[in-house]
């Protein structure tokens, strides 16, 4: 989803990853994003939203000062298979006072858990926005509800 040609940095996994992404990729999963990808979209009212995807990796936090000036808010990603991997974003963008959501990863072949339970887990914040997504397909329902988080905490 983006109205120009997006930047997409994926490529293929490869065995020089192994000592690096400690997991097994998710069923059907060939390529992995090395970089950060952009994306950008226009809305009513000459609003513009710049989209950037980055990897949660410790080695990519150098990014996420930048990424934030500015911003509305985030949507982290969460794996239930690591999820404190999603410990560092969240700490990241509340010491910044950034709204942010989390999309429950659901992709194909992996174990769907109660969002409830997942929330207790991640001792999220009760106002924070938690639902089950695709990051293959989910994108503008995950956006959507970032932006109403964000126009709700701003009022």
């Amino acid at each position: 989803m983006s109205e120009i040609a997006p930047l997409v940095t994926e490529a293929v996994m490869t065995e020089a990853g192994a000592g690096v992404d400690e997991l097994p990729p998710a069923p059907g999963k060939t390529t992995t994003t090395v970089a950060m990808d952009f994306r950008r979209i226009s809305l009513p009212s000459d609003l513009i939203l710049y989209l950037f995807g980055t990897p949660g990796q410790e080695r990519f936090w150098f990014m996420w000062d930048d990424l934030v000036r500015g911003a509305i808010g985030a949507v982290v990603l969460a794996d239930t298979r690591r999820l404190d991997a999603c410990f560092a974003a969240m700490d990241f963008f509340e010491a910044r006072g950034l709204p942010y959501v989390v999309g429950v990863n659901s992709f194909d072949g992996a174990r769907r858990h109660d969002l409830d339970e997942v929330r207790e887990a991640m001792e999220l914040p009760a106002g924070t926005p938690l639902r089950y997504c695709d990051a293959r397909e989910s994108t503008v329902e995950m956006l959507v509800v970032l932006v109403r988080h964000a126009m709700a905490r701003a009022s």
